[in-house]
């Protein structure tokens, strides 16, 4: 879907046009002599009472169609978001244009932007049916160019992790998704580096190998490198890469193992977030890293009670095959550290504790000081994603002390678990500003409702854009 800025005087005469209304039903601002022609009587009988989330096709002359789309009691930066992706599905033309830029909020056009091209996804690659109704192409009325130009390069990017996302694990192996990866980065000019097993062997990644060696699809690492001239602060990103996670020896019951092609979902975003920083120029060094394997069931599959050596920091006892996200982040921030930034972030689909704790729709923020925590949080906010700062407890160190080994991989107890990983991944992420995002909830969309399309929902990557183009304007 392609989203465009234009002006008043656009023919509509094969388009939709989407007009915002206020409870009332009353007319959005920006789109009072449009509604003026609408017979009140066809909205009674239609029961439309521009409640959220409500839709109603309505006879206009000079464009394809009307359509009314709800904004609640009150226009917002998110409701006009939801509404505008709301509208994109109902509509049922090749072109739309849509009047809730002028709306007469900040960030109306990012609102309608973002609305639009994530709402309006569609994951279509193994559909054998091809709607060509669908809306192609939104015209934005009185739209910021600016604005547009920049929602467009953040929604693309939460869009290709969706797509990365919601690709069957069959086809994407490692090796398969790691050359996806260095073809896209490549062609934003960012820098790629990408790791074989041999290589990864040679740099003793001992945890990244120890959840790779019960699969026969040979595990990577890739790291991209986005250096502008002039930049002076930097960013590292990490992401959890398990292309499928069956959880090794301590294997998923069936039901649990149904989505777990979503299990390299903190891969997707923080290479899309990459390719995004890039995209807009952001004066910002950017390193990210992440291991890519599956953790499969084999002869030579890590057993619990073994114990696996990351490339930096405490020796791991592994108590539980299927605690391995953890394990290759071990490798992956040890990896960051070595490049010295001013700030790690890691995203990870890391425990089903976070979900417990948050719900489907929040995600789980832990972070080295309550400063670091708030530079997160505060991207989201900005970035109108729900995260939520939880306490990394120190005291708990002591409950994943090994008897064998440094450390290990679960507590034992069920409880804090999202608390206990975060205090594990915070043994390997240096001294330095760190945050660890945990997405099991949000990572997956269960249901299709304003911006969000049911499946992947790429959550985290417009938020660490946002962080870093805050990190970029306070250099």
């Amino acid at each position: 879907m392609e989203v465009i800025a234009v002006n008043a005087d656009v023919d509509l005469a094969d388009a939709t046009l989407i007009v915002g209304v206020l409870e009332g039903p009353e007319p959005a601002p920006g789109s009072e002599s449009t509604f003026a022609t609408i017979d009140s009587a066809h909205l009674n009988s239609a029961g439309f009472e521009a409640k959220k989330g409500q839709t109603l096709v309505v006879p206009h002359e000079g464009a394809a169609a009307l359509l009314l789309v709800g904004l609640g009691d009150e226009i917002s930066f998110d409701s006009v978001r939801a509404a505008s992706g709301n509208a994109v599905r109902k509509a049922k033309t090749e072109r739309v244009a849509t009047l809730l830029a002028k709306v007469g909020i900040d960030g109306a056009t990012r609102a309608v932007t973002e609305g639009s091209a994530l709402g309006g996804y569609q994951f279509r690659t193994y559909k054998t049916d091809d709607d060509d109704l669908d809306a192609k192409t939104v015209e934005v009325v009185g739209a910021d160019e600016n604005e547009l130009a920049e929602a467009v390069i953040a929604s693309q990017a939460t869009n290709l992790a969706r797509d990365w996302i919601n690709t069957p694990a069959k086809d994407k192996a490692p090796e398969v998704y790691a050359g996806r990866i260095e073809e896209m980065a490549g062609e934003t000019g960012i820098g790629v580096e990408v790791w074989d097993r041999e290589r990864i062997e040679d740099e003793r990644l001992g945890a990244v190998l120890g959840v790779a060696a019960g699969s026969d699809r040979d595990p990577r690492v890739v790291t991209l490198e986005y250096a502008p001239e002039g930049a002076t602060r930097h960013l590292a990103l990490v992401g959890k890469g398990i292309t499928f996670d069956s959880g090794g020896l301590s294997i998923k019951s069936a039901a649990f193992m149904e989505e777990m092609k979503d299990d390299m979902s903190g891969s997707a975003i923080v290479v899309a977030a990459t390719i995004a920083i890039a995209k807009l120029g952001l004066p910002i060094r950017v390193t990210c890293i992440t291991p890519i394997t599956d953790n499969a069931i084999g002869g030579d599959a890590t057993r619990p009670g073994d114990v696996l050596a990351p490339v930096e920091g405490p020796t791991i006892e592994v108590l539980n095959t299927d605690a391995e996200g953890r394990l290759i982040l071990a490798d992956g921030l040890g990896l960051a550290k070595r490049h010295e930034p001013d700030f790690t972030v890691d995203v990870a689909t890391l425990t089903g504790a976070a979900r417990v704790a948050l719900g489907d729709k929040i995600s789980a923020v832990f972070g080295s000081d309550s400063d670091a925590s708030i530079k997160v949080l505060e991207a989201a906010s900005r970035a109108g994603e729900h995260f939520w700062e939880m306490p990394l407890f120190k005291d708990y160190r002591k409950s994943i002390d090994s008897d064998i080994a440094d450390i290990k991989n679960i507590s034992g107890s069920r409880y804090g678990g999202a608390i206990t990983a975060a205090v594990f991944l915070a043994e390997y992420a240096g001294d330095g500003p760190w945050v660890h995002i945990d997405i099991a909830g949000p990572a997956r969309n269960r249901e299709t409702a304003g911006e969000h399309v049911k499946g992947a929902s790429g959550v985290g990557v417009r938020t660490l854009v946002e962080l870093a183009r805050d990190m970029a304007e306070t250099s």
